[in-house]
């Protein structure tokens, strides 16, 4: 079963839509990943500015603390 130019042109073609399909697919995957991972990092730095506020208040409370005695 011999194909002819045009099969061959086809099968060229139908590659390569696939390959496109294929990377499209895997670059969605992809920017999901990231999407969680820019998430995540969000979290973390929301808890993070949480913590050196506290620590921020502490330290002035220990400052003023110093400065009357």
């Amino acid at each position: 079963m011999a194909l002819g130019l045009e099969g061959v042109i086809l099968a060229i073609i139908i590659g390569t839509l696939a390959a496109i399909v294929y990377s499209l697919r895997i670059l969605v995957l992809l920017e999901k990943r990231i999407s969680r991972i820019d998430f995540h990092i969000e979290k973390l730095v929301k808890s993070i500015l949480k913590e050196e506020t506290t620590i921020e208040g502490d330290e002035r409370k220990i400052e003023k603390a110093l400065k009357i005695k």
